[in-house]
């Protein structure tokens, strides 16, 4: 080699390096696909009062046992809402994290 050629040794390197990024955000897009498709069912106390909502933390449907809906006490029946709703965005959450924690480094 020259001596007024510089080494490109590590040219090969960065190519490498920007291969494996481009691979690694294909594989986090896909799991963001997928966390997207995924249902997850939110439970209040007694599985009374179920959420359903996907991975974009929208809900997709309520159901409410008709033992719980009592005219006089609507707080119950609120409370147990939003215990299921919680319940459900926790699983979204957990497994955001389990699914995407690799690419991100706890950022999430």
């Amino acid at each position: 080699m020259s001596k007024g050629m510089p080494n490109m040794g590590g040219m090969g390197n960065m190519g490498n390096l920007m291969r494996q990024a481009q691979k690694m955000q294909k594989e986090m897009q896909g799991a963001q696909e997928e966390l997207k498709k995924t249902e997850y069912i939110g439970k209040s106390v007694d599985d009374l009062v179920t959420v359903k909502l996907n991975g974009d933390h929208k809900v997709l449907d309520i159901k409410v046992d008709e033992k719980v809906i009592d005219p006089d006490d609507p707080d119950t029946l609120t409370d147990m809402l939003i215990d299921a709703f919680n319940n459900g965005v926790d699983q979204v959450a957990k497994d955001q994290q389990s699914k995407l924690g690799k690419y991100t480094n706890g950022l999430m």
